[in-house]
């Protein structure tokens, strides 16, 4: 706009200026001039007047519009007084529309064009009707008024050209300029910009696609960048871009696209990054895609991998914590039948020893309920020492204290310990250890209550007439423990999460069987204390085999594992059918 001001006032004022400066000039050449040559240089000043209301209003068409007029009135005047249509000054209203034609404004040229040919009109009407002034130019002056009628028009049209050339070099320069500030807008967005047909054909993208896909943008086109989105997600992106070309509306979608390594020498697996996709028709307003002509679909593409993860993370901790509150409703109701029972037992038995007058119980009644109250107030000790244990060990407060000591002996007092609830139970409880074990630094009382948890299991898991083996060895400077059953197994969906505080298998082979399932746990949080590792193998209905092993010096490697309990990882062995967990410090 500053520019067209500019091609406006320019050649108004110069032209202005001259005919003030060239009239002394004429003066002194022609003598006294006429009344017409007065009027035709007192009006030669309108255009400066003209400049001066579009450099204060800044109003482009109505100045347009008024230097038409006064050229047009100054025209006509001229060639009334030089002859009507025929007067060299006629020529000059052919370059009224001409110059109106730089306001690039149709109701301007419109006027303009309308002010000539009513000028035009006007001195033929005159001329036929014998309406022009007698007096006319002398021949001789006619031809030479005629040729500098024709020679200033021409120079004026000429000028007129300039300026409209000028405008036109100003307007590519400006246009260039938008187009190069959206080129680099385009190249350094980390957002893609593409441009697609219907059916999902790539016609334009972004230099900014070749770091994200990993290939050139000339693979993407075409069809290269809906080969690379994942199969599954295809339907999706067809959908949104189809809806968004037909209704006109915008769509938003998600995507998986297959990403190329950046590295020949990098992983050969394909890798798929999440893209948000947000596409709209590129040109409603103007009628694109009318008469058989297919619209366009401009979109916007960002990568949202990291979100993605994000959501993924989530969803797996809200999962994580709706297990957590299951494990603990399912824990306040196996601990509500594990202690009330115990409590009832005490609470009756006790009472009726408060009776004894009444009741006159006999002297061996009387000793075997102080039996019955003594186991249950054992048992009630064990499952609260088993609660407090855990809880020190999930705070890393729990403090195991290193000695020298026989692992041999200790496992044979567990077994012995617990033989005799094997054997009431019918199940062959079978001894294996190593000749010569070497001596163990470990904490004593911890080992002790890792193979009594291990055999309660084992025996409490397995029927009547089973097996449970118990075998040690060792190899290096590793000591490695077997506690193998013929029981009724763990089921694979339930493998995963054995070790888990609170957790009890699902399964209704257990049922029948007490436990506030801190056993197992209590092992895995001691084991990783002594920073040596479990593992568990078991098929359902064949029984389970975990093996702890320790190293033989706990103390030296207590000093490079941390003191947070490892959580359970699942680890599949090579047989289908045979799951194993290991669980590492």
């Amino acid at each position: 706009m500053a520019s067209r001001h500019r091609a406006f006032i320019a050649p108004r004022l110069l032209g202005g200026l001259a005919a003030l400066a060239a009239f002394p000039i004429y003066v002194t050449m022609r003598g006294v001039p006429s009344a017409l040559e007065v009027l035709v240089f007192s009006w030669l000043v309108a255009p400066i007047l003209i400049a001066y209301f579009l450099s204060r209003t800044g109003q482009i068409e109505s100045a347009h519009v008024l230097s038409s007029l006064a050229l047009t009135g100054l025209v006509t005047a001229v060639a009334i007084e030089t002859g009507g249509i025929g007067s060299f000054a006629a020529i000059w209203l052919v370059v009224v529309p001409l110059e109106a034609a730089l306001s690039a404004s149709r109701r301007v040229v419109a006027l303009a064009s309308i002010l000539a040919l009513g000028s035009a009109g006007l001195l033929v009407m005159m001329q036929v009707w014998d309406l022009l002034p007698a007096a006319m130019p002398p021949e001789e002056e006619h031809a030479a008024l005629a040729a500098l009628g024709i020679i200033s028009a021409a120079l004026y049209a000429t000028g007129l050209a300039l300026g409209a050339e000028s405008l036109a070099r100003t307007s590519f320069w400006l246009l260039y300029a938008e187009e190069d500030r959206y080129r680099l807008l385009a190249g350094n967005m980390t957002d893609l910009i593409a441009r697609h047909g219907r059916n999902g054909v790539l016609n334009f993208i972004s230099p900014a696609a070749e770091p994200l896909f990993g290939a050139p943008v000339r693979e993407l086109l075409g069809h290269g960048l809906f080969d690379r989105v994942h199969v599954t997600d295809r339907p999706a992106y067809l959908t949104a871009l189809d809806h968004s070309a037909t209704l006109g509306d915008s769509r938003s979608v998600e995507f998986r696209v297959r990403r190329d390594p950046q590295e020949a020498a990098a992983s050969p697996e394909r890798q798929f990054i999440w893209i948000e996709l947000r596409c709209r028709v590129l040109d409603v307003a103007s009628g694109e895609g009318r008469d058989g002509h297919e619209r366009e679909v401009v979109s916007v593409m960002r990568d949202i991998t990291l979100r993605k993860q994000q959501e993924e993370a989530l969803e797996q901790a809200r999962m994580e914590a709706e297990r957590a509150n299951a494990a603990k409703s399912r824990f306040l109701a196996t601990m509500s039948h594990e202690l009330r029972t115990p409590l009832n037992a005490i609470i009756g038995f006790s009472e009726m020893l408060t009776k004894e007058a009444t009741l006159t119980i006999e002297p061996a009644r009387r000793y075997e309920y102080a039996h019955l109250i003594n186991e249950s107030g054992q048992h009630l000790l064990s499952v609260v020492n088993g609660i407090l244990d855990m809880s020190k060990i999930e705070t890393s407060n729990f403090e195991i204290r290193p000695e020298p000591f026989d692992p041999g002996q200790v496992i044979a007092d567990c077994c012995e310990l617990l033989g005799l609830k094997a054997r009431a139970s019918g199940i062959d409880l079978v001894v294996q250890l190593a000749d010569n074990l070497p001596q163990l630094i470990a904490d004593k009382r911890s080992l002790s209550q890792i193979m009594i948890n291990l055999l309660s299991n084992a025996i409490k898991f397995t029927d009547r007439g089973g097996t449970v083996t118990v075998s040690a060895q060792a190899e290096g400077g590793a000591f490695a423990v077997t506690v193998m059953d013929t029981g009724v197994g763990i089921g694979e969906e339930d493998l995963p999460r054995i070790g888990d505080p609170f957790f009890q298998a699902r399964s209704s082979y257990d049922r029948r069987h007490d436990g506030t399932g801190l056993g197992l746990s209590i092992v895995k949080g001691l084991v990783a204390l002594h920073g040596g590792e479990i593992e568990i193998a078991s098929r359902l209905g064949q029984g389970t085999r975990v093996t702890i092993g320790l190293p033989l010096d706990c103390e030296a490697t207590r000093k490079h594992a941390t003191s947070k309990v490892a959580r359970l990882s699942p680890r599949v062995a090579a047989e289908p059918t045979d799951i194993r967990i290991k669980i590492s410090a």
